[in-house]
């Protein structure tokens, strides 16, 4: 199947391994400009290794990647982020002995047309206020804004998110989803896993459904509660 000109990322037959693991077996995902896809899945089930692939930080791929019609499948990661890609890892790498400002200025620019740091600290108040604050100070919520927000500033219009939701309390899973909304008002594409469905449900336009580095379903946000059953069956939802 040739790729859709509408497509950011459109992967086809990606295999990835760790070492001698075998962890995805040939999956294909499409996801269009402007779009949020969610990648549903229990733990191990391969949808981190799916942000990594895309970025380049697995082992040996195979398979084809594109992001925004060039094809990355040989391209290192640093490579791969001046397409305008910024992943956001689970684990968040905040410097603690730096600002939260000087966190937020860390990245460099990969594309043209990123937000200011006023426009961010519109979009994330709490940071503003703890703009001084050191990066180990700031809560686990502050924290996980601050590594959505600092990919912003770069330029990248591809967002990847791995389980920015998971451990926080309800009120920043709340301003979370609203960035969500504010971002595909913008016209951001986001990649996203998440393992809390409630989250993720509302949000999403397409849902790709992952078990043991396999694709196993795919649907729309539309087809939601048609699929409800499914998702009770492979998820516990």
């Amino acid at each position: 199947m040739s790729t859709s000109s509408t497509d950011a990322i459109h992967i086809r037959d990606l295999h990835t391994w760790y070492g001698e693991s075998h962890i995805l077996h040939g999956i294909n995902v499409d996801v269009k400009r402007g779009e949020v896809v969610t990648l549903l899945g229990r733990n191990g089930a391969g949808r981190t290794t799916t942000l990594r692939a895309l970025m380049g930080l697995t082992g040996k791929r195979t398979g084809a990647i594109r992001v925004n019609d060039t094809e990355t499948i040989q391209m290192a990661p640093h490579q791969i982020a001046r397409l305008g890609v910024g992943y956001c890892p689970e684990e968040r790498g905040i410097m603690t002995s730096l600002t939260c400002e000087e966190n937020l200025m860390l990245p460099p620019k990969v594309a043209e047309g990123g937000m200011s740091v006023e426009e961010i600290y519109e979009m994330f108040p709490n940071l503003k206020s703890r703009r001084n604050s050191p990066g180990g100070r700031l809560s686990g919520g502050e924290q996980q804004m601050l590594a959505v927000a600092r990919i912003l500033r770069t330029g990248a219009k591809i967002l990847l998110l791995d389980e920015i939701s998971e451990g926080l309390a309800p009120v920043i899973v709340q301003a979370l989803a609203r960035m969500i909304r504010e971002l595909r008002a913008r016209g951001f594409t986001v990649l996203m896993v998440e393992q809390n469905f409630r989250f993720a449900a509302p949000l999403a336009d397409r849902f790709y459904i992952m078990e043991r580095g396999l694709i196993v379903r795919e649907f729309s946000a539309a087809e939601l509660q048609d699929n409800m059953d499914m998702l009770r069956e492979y998820l516990g939802v």
